[in-house]
């Protein structure tokens, strides 16, 4: 399956671009998740380039297992022809949840739960840098954004959680501005102090406030379920994130439709102020 995706998105080539490997580098913020020196290595990535004039730039991050080419073949076809996507892959490594076996994700993770027992603060926080890398060479004109499903929606979450604070869970700057954060079937990893973090700097609150997010879920979702994605909102609003919506479906389960899609289109044309023309 994913082959074929791969296919399709190489024949795709005029706005779909591969990019080889890469990893988060030794030193300063890049390195912001690396334990001893050791390299964190990323699959491939896929850009899919603006058909229009250039306002945005999205990454985009998979699910558990997935890879960046299934959600760049989705990304390319919706109407907001002035967004760049990034969509890349997380790393392979062995996941708690599946009893070591190994597979891309973004972070271990022993359960999809806002209450986990232990989040993977390291894996979280270099995976945040691999983003914040990916937007760190866009131009100084173009608004920035994350986003994901499921896993990688945990992923953008916890970048805007850095974005917000002003830094990496282990104390380095976070060096890039946020304008919009998305997340599709999520849940907030390190929730449990995110609000007395926020609550110390007033700097930390405004940066919060003005951040817009945008929260999916289906109520019917059995992977991460819907109560799970409903007190992740309702945490990050607590904690300051104040311009959060909490779009909910009904029968939806641990997948996306036309319906939430159409909703996410519309979402970032009203808060990026978008052009709905090609030019």
């Amino acid at each position: 399956m994913a082959t074929a995706v791969a296919a399709r998105c190489m024949r795709a080539r005029e706005t779909v671009v591969v990019i080889d490997e890469g990893y988060v580098r030794v030193g300063g913020w890049e390195n912001a998740g690396a334990r001893g020196g050791r390299r964190v290595e990323y699959g491939r990535t896929y850009v899919v380039r603006p058909k229009g004039r250039h306002q945005a730039t999205i990454v985009w991050l998979h699910g558990l297992g997935d890879n960046g080419a299934s959600w760049s073949q989705l990304l390319d076809s919706l109407p907001l022809p002035n967004i760049k996507w990034i969509c890349p892959t997380a790393p392979t490594r062995p996941v708690a949840a599946f009893g070591g076996f190994p597979c891309t994700a973004w972070f271990d993770v022993e359960d999809t739960s806002v209450d986990a027992g232990r989040d993977d603060i390291e894996g979280l926080d270099a995976s945040a840098a691999h983003v914040a890398n990916l937007l760190s060479s866009e131009p100084s004109d173009v608004r920035l954004g994350i986003g994901g499903f499921s896993m990688g929606a945990a992923t953008a979450l916890h970048s805007a959680a850095c974005y917000g604070h002003g830094r990496f869970t282990n104390g380095i700057a976070y060096p890039i501005t946020l304008t919009a954060a998305i997340g599709l079937s999520g849940w907030l990893p390190c929730s449990r102090t995110l609000r007395s973090k926020m609550e110390t700097s007033q700097t930390a609150l405004r940066r919060a406030g003005a951040l817009p997010i945008l929260l999916s879920h289906g109520r019917s979702d059995e992977v991460v379920t819907f109560r799970d994605g409903e007190r992740s909102a309702e945490i990050m609003r607590s904690s300051g994130f104040q311009l959060l919506h909490f779009k909910t479906y009904n029968g939806l389960g641990h997948y996306t439709i036309p319906e939430e899609m159409d909703d996410v289109c519309k979402w970032l044309r009203a808060r990026l102020g978008l052009d709905r023309s090609r030019g």
